[in-house]
């Protein structure tokens, strides 16, 4: 019973985190609430696996520095503000494992982002996105948005597996 339970609560932060790409990428916004989910759960699945006070607190250090990164990136408006709260509450779970690849992953992924939105922004592609879905055609908008919640979701996902509690669910099965 205790595995099924450490599974669903693992299982929130992939379900979260792709909820929240997906939503940017349509709309350009984060709903608050995905990212209070998002830490909120957190911290019940640390105590199902396991971690103990100086992880948990180095996780929250770890989302402090995140929000704070996150905060200085909207401040010069690089990010939006949905962004960096899904920048910090995604790091919470991180742990020193995955920082590393989520920092590297989600900045290559915002890379690739920006590559492909200028393709589908371009005149040759433009004319083909705006016959599609309005969320599409928006994309597709010269001057517009970069949903970078895309990235943040792809740099995590990617990261998840290299995470402290992943990797504790691995060392217990």
């Amino acid at each position: 019973m205790l595995h099924l339970i450490q599974i669903i609560l693992l299982s929130a932060f992939p379900v979260l985190v792709i909820v929240a790409g997906m939503r940017d990428a349509v709309s350009f916004t984060i709903p608050n609430w995905i990212s209070i989910a998002l830490g909120a759960a957190f911290l019940p699945a640390a105590l199902v696996m396991g971690v103990g006070p100086g992880e948990i607190g180095l996780a929250l250090l770890i989302g402090l520095g995140a929000l704070i990164a996150g905060m200085g990136m909207f401040a010069v408006g690089w990010i939006g503000g949905g962004d960096a709260k899904l920048f910090a509450a995604a790091g919470l779970w991180m742990g020193l494992g995955g920082l590393l690849p989520y920092l590297l992953i989600t900045a290559l992924a915002g890379g690739g982002l920006a590559v492909a939105l200028l393709a589908l922004r371009s005149v040759w592609m433009r004319p083909l996105a705006v016959r599609g879905p309005g969320w599409l055609s928006r994309l597709a908008t010269p001057g517009e948005n970069v949903p970078y919640g895309v990235a943040i979701a792809a740099g995590a996902l990617a990261a998840f597996p290299e995470s402290l509690l992943v990797g504790l669910f691995r060392g217990l099965s």
